[in-house]
């Protein structure tokens, strides 16, 4: 019997995080392919590292899968490379320089730093791995080569069920309801966090049979009630805090329309997002910005025009389709056929398939 290839999956996060969610999936796809470890980064960088490194050296891998280009995951599969030649993957959702530089909060230094990791991080690895396709035009215009695995979701699991009695809960019957996913972030540098266009699609509906629903926590949410206490919206918003992983599809069959908002810059266009799977594998109506891969899996009429990083003019034009889907609510139907999309290019099984393609090649080579 062939012994299995040793190989270590190295997360830039928590067990329960959506790297760790993704490396997890991989790792129960793969298990009958590879001897696969997991090893999570603990919270304190410097030793984080060190930790990382003994673990490697005690497991031995032959190749090392690093989830997201972070200091503890990149540095230290790195130093393990040094003394072993181990071949190492880098899985990347973002172009991190420009991510670091449109939020803000980080000096000149902290730039550079962030600049030199996502350099390294790339140029050393024995192959690249981008979640999105314009990542992967972005690189090859740097001269480097990458392969598209986009952001998965078990489909079968998130398949569309009836939220009947939670919407009765929550106040969402008779009314079309609006939702968003996620983690909402308040950056001082641009003025907005995940959510505000919500709120703002809210406040030019006011009095139409219409509710936002964010699903979620962060520092932006108080931001986002104040401004609906000051909107007088309080009661078309609905705030839930963050779901259990496992109790999503129940949660999104809340929702009629889903939302997925990514600025049209680099930062944007780069990504799939982790969420978008989510909403087309549970059958949801999706609203998405005409950026990165949604403008590629979408059909036309689930796509809204957006300019720059921040469109203030961005709520009226989902405003507009809102409006459209009260008048005619035969079009949520369209949704249905979003799920043989997501089972098609974001089904954990397909994109497994694809890593252990490149685990193969760093292998042999």
């Amino acid at each position: 019997m062939r012994t299995k290839r040793r190989v270590a999956f190295v997360v830039n996060g928590t067990p329960g995080s959506p790297m760790g969610s993704r490396a997890q999936s991989f790792a129960r796809e793969l298990e009958g392919a590879f001897d696969i470890s997991l090893l999570y980064r603990q919270p304190r960088k410097v030793r984080a590292i060190g930790e990382m490194v003994a673990a490697l050296r005690s497991s031995r891998p032959e190749a090392v899968y690093v989830f997201d280009v972070a200091y503890s995951g990149v540095v230290a599969s790195a130093l393990h490379s040094l003394g072993t030649r181990c071949p190492r993957v880098v899985d990347t959702g973002d172009a991190i320089f420009a991510l670091a530089r449109s939020v803000g909060g980080r000096g000149v230094a902290g730039l550079m730093l962030t600049a030199a990791l996502e350099q390294f991080g790339l140029r050393t690895a024995n192959a690249v791995v981008v979640r999105g396709t314009f990542h992967q035009k972005l690189l090859a215009r740097q001269g480097l080569s990458s392969t598209v695995i986009q952001d998965g979701v078990h489909v079968d699991a998130f398949r569309p069920r009836p939220a009947e009695e939670l919407r009765r809960r929550l106040g969402l019957e008779g009314v079309l309801s609006v939702g968003i996913l996620g983690s909402s972030i308040w950056s001082e540098r641009l003025g907005v966090c995940v959510g505000w266009e919500l709120v703002e699609l809210i406040r030019t509906m006011k009095g139409r049979p219409v509710k936002g629903v964010l699903i979620g926590d962060g520092t932006g949410v108080p931001r986002l009630r104040e401004r609906c206490r000051s909107y007088g919206i309080e009661d078309q918003m609905v705030f839930i805090d963050r779901v259990p992983y496992e109790s999503l599809p129940e949660y999104l069959g809340l929702l009629d329309v889903t939302l997925s908002t990514q600025s049209n810059d680099v930062v944007g266009q780069v990504r799939t997002t982790g969420k978008l799977p989510l909403y087309m594998a549970a059958g949801r109506y999706i609203l998405a910005t005409d950026v990165g891969e949604a403008s590629l899996v979408l059909p036309e009429a689930m796509r809204v025009p957006y300019q720059g990083v921040v469109d203030r003019a961005y709520p009226a034009r989902l405003a507009e389709r809102v409006e459209g889907l009260l008048a005619r609510p035969d079009q949520l139907k369209a949704a249905e056929s979003l799920v043989g999309v997501a089972r098609e290019r974001f089904d954990y099984p397909v994109l497994a398939a694809r890593v252990h393609e490149v685990l193969e090649r760093v292998l042999r080579a």
